[in-house]
């Protein structure tokens, strides 16, 4: 179906074109190029911390950062099922398996409170997720994790640029996971990045990431003959995917700000149904607002409002459809334990509605005047 209103666009600019082909002009170094280390300082001191690593994908550098840690078959790590899958399959991906726990109500993240219950004399890690660019409850989860001496490892694939007072996200965890995927708010098509504060992860990561391979020059460009160490993958980011990332990183607070404009403009007009529950942005947050997700009564409001759009050609969907409820999952044992009444309820209720930095103040208005007419609608 052709939208006239799509869920996102990406934001593209002469900048980005010049950037690729400067890479593509150069002819050599399409792989393992200058840009890719450039990209990580960037990303890391726009964090805040000591070390970044890119990758081909937020799946991989999660996987990456599960090898890194040593968890292994028999081992448990917590996770929340509402969430893209990919999050929990990193944990079957090291042959663990996952402990679901339920959310929280206020920024839809793992609910601090229900994380105790679910640890184990097993359990390694916890993976909290911050849901749609809004920070979760990440003090309280990481006082958990420290109290029980056990990693954490920050999910943020949505969140770059979230903070907590002047703390981003991405530098409360040992390892935090990053995706630059299409819907990003900064994107690069594909692509990913873990950070962190400790070198040895760092170095662990490394190897992982290209091959097993202990060298510290281009591959490419040297005639040494390299040293394979361990087991490692292929999962290193393009020259071309860096540039496009850097060039994106230089107008990402621009890209921020128009997310957050747009929100409070939608938030201002929706927010006076009590049949909706706009996005929440807590004292002290900055949400990025990968995504916009609005809650509804109940699922048929919420499954009619979505037709509605349909019809006037205004994408939405629902993000997302619980882990323990995909048709994988539910062949699986892996949620049996868990109360997940919080999640199931949200997910029921859940829609995200379009946002991206180019929506016009009349593509605005055409999303709220349709919600706004259906809602009156139902009364």
């Amino acid at each position: 179906m052709k939208w006239k209103i799509p869920l996102y666009k990406v934001h593209a600019d002469e900048e980005d074109i010049r950037a690729v082909t400067r890479v593509i002009r150069r002819g050599m170094d399409w792989a393992i190029g200058p840009e890719i280390e450039q990209f990580e300082k960037m990303l890391a001191d726009y964090v805040g911390v000591d070390y970044c690593l890119a990758f081909n994908s937020g799946t991989s550098a999660g996987h990456a950062a599960l090898l890194a840690l040593g968890i292994q078959s028999g081992d448990e790590i917590i996770v929340p099922s509402f969430t893209f899958i990919a999050t929990v399959n990193w944990v079957l991906m090291v042959n663990a398996k996952p402990k679901f726990a339920d959310i929280e109500e206020i920024t839809l993240g793992l609910d601090p409170s229900k994380i105790g219950r679910q640890i184990s004399r097993r359990t390694k890690a916890i993976i909290p997720v911050h849901y749609a660019g809004s920070p979760c409850l990440i003090n309280e989860i990481s006082t958990v994790s420290k109290d029980h001496k056990i990693a954490l490892i920050e999910d943020a694939a949505e969140s770059l640029g979230s903070k907590m007072g002047k703390k981003n996200i991405g530098t409360f965890g040992d390892i935090s996971v990053f995706s630059f995927a299409g819907n990003k708010v900064l994107t690069t098509g594909e692509g990913g990045a873990i950070t962190t504060n400790s070198r040895k992860l760092f170095e662990k990561m490394k190897l992982i990431r290209s091959h097993g391979r202990l060298i510290n020059q281009n591959y490419f460009s040297t005639n040494e003959i390299p040293r394979y160490v361990e087991l490692g993958y292929n999962w290193r980011m393009s020259s071309i995917t860096a540039a496009l990332g850097i060039s994106q990183l230089n107008r990402f607070e621009k890209l921020v700000n128009l997310r957050r404009k747009h929100a409070r403009y939608i938030s201002a007009r929706l927010s006076k149904f009590k049949e909706i529950t706009v996005p929440n942005e807590p004292n002290g947050f900055r949400h990025t607002y990968q995504l916009y997700t609005i809650r509804l009564e109940n699922s048929k409001m919420r499954n009619e409002l979505q037709k509605f759009l349909t019809k006037r050609g205004i994408m939405s969907k629902i993000f997302f459809e619980p882990v323990h409820l995909t048709e994988f999952y539910k062949n699986t044992k892996f949620s049996e334990s868990a109360d997940l009444s919080v999640t199931e309820n949200t997910y029921e209720r859940i829609l995200t509605l379009p946002m991206y930095p180019g929506l016009t103040r009349e593509n605005l208005d055409f999303i709220c005047n349709a919600v706004e007419e259906f809602i009156e609608s139902t009364k």
